[in-house]
């Protein structure tokens, strides 16, 4: 009797295992977020040329004890009748990042130093970096000064922000999920190099909004992917490497020739879509990641 209830249980346990792994999911696709709208308005931007800040907010209600503004709140921006400004139109504010001199210095000392060797560089050359903070819509307007709404907020507004005439940002065409190629040729169009994030980030995911040094100028237009990918070997970080990791590592082995990094095959980490391109620059958000990206790897035109 107790051999047959043995026997039985066995069973049972072996009939349950075979129905989890049955009904268990195998390699499920990734959940990839398409850009919405508050990916587009809120991703700010690197431009080489000044941003007009011809337009400015200067104040707002109850600032006697309101060091910021936020959705909701009604603020006073330093144009009015006399500039045309009229009820009902609609205004980005932004601002350089660290908002004072230095800016590209400030921004890199959000993390001390470079995550890599040329970000100073290529960040001089895609220009200043400037962050959304949200939309106005005018509700009155006076001689010279006019109040508007907080109707959109990426964050908060201060006394000093730039207010520019509203544009439509389009949100990019997505394309359709498909098997990410984890070994994707070279596609032979212009390289560069994830030069920082959103907020002065440094360590990216899926969805993470990153800057790219490519724009424009090297046929760069909203819509387009690019691929991420990264060399075994390579020794762009600040952070000190093990020299020759890729083919040696102390107490654990080691090839039997020496391997540069263009000797090896290329890690290919993920791909992202650009929606918004300036002269130098590109902003991209990373729609899929098989691992964490970091500023110094590289991308492609896909």
């Amino acid at each position: 009797m107790r051999a047959k209830i043995a026997a039985l249980l066995v069973a049972v346990c072996l009939a349950a295992a075979v129905w989890t792994a049955q009904g268990a999911p195998q390699n499920a696709p990734p959940m990839i977020v398409q850009p919405d709208y508050s990916t587009v308005n809120c991703a700010g931007f690197f431009s080489d040329q000044k941003v007009s800040s011809e337009f400015q907010l200067i104040s707002g209600e109850q600032s006697n004890y309101k060091v910021t503004f936020v959705r909701g709140d009604y603020v006073y921006i330093d144009r009015g009748q006399d500039k045309g400004i009229r009820v009902g139109d609609r205004f980005f504010v932004v601002r350089p990042h660290a908002n004072n001199v230095g800016i590209r210095v400030e921004w890199l000392k959000t993390n001390d130093v470079p995550w890599f060797k040329w970000q100073e560089k290529l960040m001089n050359v895609m220009g200043t970096p400037y962050t959304d903070a949200g939309q106005l819509r005018v509700v009155n307007v006076q001689p010279k000064v006019s109040i508007a709404e907080i109707n959109f907020s990426c964050g908060y507004m201060q006394r000093g922000d730039i207010v520019l005439r509203y544009q439509d940002r389009p949100i990019p065409p997505f394309k359709p999920t498909a098997p990410f190629d984890h070994f994707a040729p070279v596609s032979g169009r212009p390289v560069a190099m994830v030069v920082s994030g959103k907020d002065a980030a440094n360590i990216y995911g899926q969805n993470s909004t990153v800057y790219v040094n490519l724009g424009s100028s090297q046929g760069v237009k909203v819509g387009d992917y690019f691929r991420i990918f990264r060399y075994q070997g390579s020794h762009a970080e600040t952070v000190p490497q093990t020299k020759g990791y890729q083919y040696e590592m102390y107490g654990f082995g080691s090839a039997p020739a020496r391997y540069e990094w263009n000797d090896l095959p290329r890690e290919v980490l993920g791909e992202g879509i650009v929606f918004s391109v300036s002269r130098n620059s590109s902003t991209m958000m990373i729609t899929y990641s098989s691992s964490q990206v970091y500023a110094g790897d590289y991308v492609e035109i896909e």
